[in-house]
């Protein structure tokens, strides 16, 4: 298989194409499904990752051969910017060779601010190529802390889009799963001066959201971000638990968020 793939399923809806550099991570969140997936003991899956075997070899041949014109995401396993056993040493590597190559990317993440302001300055480079974005779930440390045993807290993630956008980065918020619809509003406020794009959804794979009104809370979530001209994505999953709720077109196209913006 590929290094740079093309994902499908629900996963196809974040990005084109996909680029997974570790196959573990050290966040432990209760509704991750990768273990499954993986068919992994969640002992083995949740620690501090090492890179994938041969990354930079394969990457460098794939690259020579191929080179994607649509964007690639930072990735579906684990997190390129959690605490890893080379420090992020591979994440910053490839950044650099995808920016020599002009390859548009997507970093999603929920780690601790300070591993992806180290390559602040390497990022500003794709320019409009490149996009950052965060894992939003909630705006209470304590559920934070339960169901993301490892990840940043919420002020942290939200202050890392904050210092994203500062430095003129394009960014994005990814509201999936939404556990608590309250608390995902709350970070839709909080947030809405300097992300550009949200991308919601709902909770799947985990028991425990059968009593929430989906309706109500698409319904709430586009009356704060369209006033605000944001872009917004709604996924499928959300828009089967909410029929009735009408939506833009653009708002139901996955590729519409993705980098380069405006095919440029």
């Amino acid at each position: 298989m590929s290094l740079i793939y093309e994902p499908s399923g629900m996963a196809r809806e974040y990005s084109p194409y996909a680029l997974n550099l570790y196959t573990q991570c050290p966040h432990g969140c209760l509704y991750c499904y990768a273990p499954s997936t993986l068919k992994k003991d969640a002992k083995d899956f949740y620690c501090v990752p090492r890179p994938r075997r041969a990354v930079q070899e394969r990457l460098l041949s794939e690259l020579s051969h191929f080179t994607p014109q649509k964007q690639v995401l930072l990735s579906f396993i684990g997190d390129v910017y959690g605490e890893t056993a080379d420090d992020n040493a591979l994440t910053r590597w490839v950044l650099q060779v995808l920016q020599e190559r002009n390859v548009p990317v997507a970093i999603l993440t929920k780690a601790a601010p300070y591993r992806i302001h180290r390559d602040l300055t390497l990022m500003t480079e794709f320019g409009n190529r490149i996009q950052v974005g965060a894992s939003l779930t909630f705006n209470n440390d304590d559920d934070s802390r339960k169901w993301e045993p490892g990840a940043a807290l919420p002020w942290e993630r939200v202050g890392l889009l904050e210092s994203v956008s500062g430095c003129g980065i394009p960014t994005f918020a990814s509201f999936e799963p939404v556990i608590d619809p309250a608390q995902s509003l709350e970070l839709m406020e909080r947030t809405i001066d300097f992300v550009d794009t949200y991308k919601i959804g709902k909770l799947n794979r985990h028991k425990g959201a059968e009593g929430v009104d989906w309706t109500k809370f698409l319904e709430s979530a586009l009356a704060i971000l369209r006033p605000a001209g944001k872009r917004i994505y709604i996924k499928q999953s959300l828009r089967q638990a909410a029929p009735g709720v009408r939506l833009f077109g653009n708002e139901c196209l996955p590729d519409e968020h993705c980098v380069p913006f405006g095919g440029a």
